[in-house]
């Protein structure tokens, strides 16, 4: 009797819940047929096409002064104005409470405009009463073709559906009314007191510290749009020096390398060395360290402008650079990182080895001078009487690189901001490169009499006997400043022994050149 009972219940169950489930089919055939559910499609459609409309085209460019300024638009849901500073990183500002992200970039800057601006000191003032105009005309028209692209993908997205014009055009109209709603959302949310409250990401974090508070920089505007003035003007002239410089016919027998340093995330740096490059025929790139600032993520992406030099770029680890700022350089194709190895490179044998301190890190435990000195002399040991001769040795500090003394015949490095050489007793060498990077954005902030300069070297090898034959010594005036010279300094004693001691040596003593800077 029980089991009979069970049975019966579970029948009972089942056939209602068959009855449920039929019902429940029946209404949502019902719904599906009625319009709710089409105009529910319909505003899906709208919401999905405006926006895949607005990631593909929702992009405008803009002329602001010397600039070209790339403004978009992107639904977010957490409504921001962003302004990108590459490498530097981004800066953003909670304006609006809609959910909309408007991103500012700086794509180019016309050097065209930058040209006019040096040689008319006025230029300045007209710029800067135009940069009003210049917004609105981007805004107004980013505003116009975000609704026409918004429009465009929702059509598309609801032709895609539905097969039928009308639902089509109702999409369109759906994600106009959208964004536009979130377009008034966003001017009636507008906060103008979010601009003195951005959010620092990547290098440009250190912002606060290099530029001083608002009211510095409220109350001192008229001196930064002077500084700002002869700025632009500074490198205008670099542009313009480093074009008009020499150039030397291609010679088999001679091979030309570049020697820089201490960029430290200056990307004026990169027009200046490619134009170095083009204009003395440059075989090969020697870079001996601190090509960023703190050596961060941030900066990584930096290191892609070497791949864009069309010559091998030799480079060994400064103080300033990571081991990830390491990688990324040599995951340039262009690039030969030296790290206690020997490479040859452009017909010349090099030995390069990174710093081992990272200076930008307070946790870190660096080595000590004497320690450097002592790993030093390590890696100098390491190639005497190896398989080939060394022709270069590449360290970043003095202090690494002096126990290769008598050991090879020329050695590059850098880190001291100042360029200065040395011809040792023992027939060696020594070039300490200036910066390359007008010390970086240190270079912002000369209290000295002088800023630093930006400083690189032009150095001839004979193919044949690998040995410096001379080298043009490049100067182009820094920040505040807008000189350029070029001074050429030929080896008396190319074929000199190394390694032997010299009974009278004239250039014995170091000389050294003004305008450099505390690293």
């Amino acid at each position: 009797m029980l089991s009979q009972i069970r049975a019966y219940d579970f029948r009972g169950a089942l056939d209602r819940s068959r009855k449920f489930l039929g019902r429940s089919r029946e209404a949502f055939r019902r719904w599906r047929a009625g319009r709710l559910w089409r105009w529910s499609c319909v505003v899906v459609a709208g919401l999905l096409g405006g926006w895949l409309g607005l990631a593909l085209g929702g992009q405008v460019i803009t002329p602001i002064g010397p600039a070209d300024v790339t403004f978009s638009l992107s639904p977010q849901w957490q409504g921001e104005t962003v302004v990108d500073v590459a490498p530097l990183g981004q800066l953003a500002f909670d304006t609006h409470a809609a959910p909309l992200r408007i991103e500012a970039a700086i794509t180019e800057i016309r050097s065209s405009a930058a040209q006019e601006m040096f040689a008319d000191p006025t230029a300045i003032d007209r710029m800067a009463a135009g940069i009003g105009a210049d917004l609105t005309a981007g805004v107004t028209a980013l505003i116009v073709r975000s609704l026409i692209v918004a429009a465009l993908g929702a059509a598309l997205m609801g032709l895609l559906l539905f097969h039928n014009l009308w639902r089509a055009l109702a999409s369109a109209l759906t994600s106009v009314l959208v964004l536009a709603s979130a377009g008034g959302v966003a001017a009636m949310t507008f906060n103008p007191s979010a601009i003195v409250q951005p959010r620092f990401t990547g290098l440009i974090g250190d912002a606060p510290q290099v530029v001083g508070s608002v009211d510095d920089v409220v109350g001192r505007f008229t001196e930064y749009q002077e500084q700002l003035a002869g700025l632009v003007g500074n490198v205008a002239m670099i542009y313009e020096a480093t074009s008009s410089l020499p150039v030397y016919d291609e010679d088999e027998s001679v091979i030309r390398v570049l020697h820089v340093s201490d960029i430290q995330l200056n990307p004026a740096s990169w027009s200046i060395i490619g134009s170095l490059q083009e204009q003395y025929g440059v075989d090969v790139i020697v870079d001996s360290g601190d090509l960023t600032d703190r050596g961060s993520a941030a900066e990584d992406v930096f290191a892609d402008e070497i791949g864009k030099l069309d010559v091998p770029y030799v480079w060994v680890r400064g103080k300033h650079d990571s081991m990830g700022t390491q990688r990324a350089v040599e995951a340039q194709e262009n690039a030969v990182v030296l790290d206690g190895d020997v490479a040859e490179v452009g017909g010349l044998t090099f030995f390069g080895a990174g710093d081992p301190r990272y200076v930008p890190d307070p946790t870190r435990l660096n080595p000590d001078e004497a320690g450097v000195a002592a790993l030093g002399e390590e890696q100098a040991a390491s190639i005497v009487g190896g398989d080939a001769d060394v022709d270069v040795a590449i360290l970043h500090s003095r202090t690494q690189a002096e126990p290769f003394d008598g050991v090879v015949p020329l050695v590059l490095a850098g880190n001291e901001h100042r360029r200065s050489t040395e011809l040792t007793d023992l027939g060696t060498r020594f070039l300490i490169q200036g910066s390359t990077g007008g010390a970086g954005l240190s270079g912002l902030d000369h209290s000295g009499d002088r800023p630093t300069p930006y400083q690189a070297s032009v150095l001839y090898f004979d193919a044949e006997t690998g040995r410096l034959q001379a080298r043009d010594d490049i100067d182009l005036g820094g920040i505040g400043l807008t000189s350029a010279q070029v001074e050429r300094h030929i080896e008396e004693d190319p074929g000199r022994p190394v390694g032997e001691e010299a009974e009278e040596d004239p250039e014995g003593e170091e000389t050294a050149e003004e305008g450099g800077s505390t690293p």
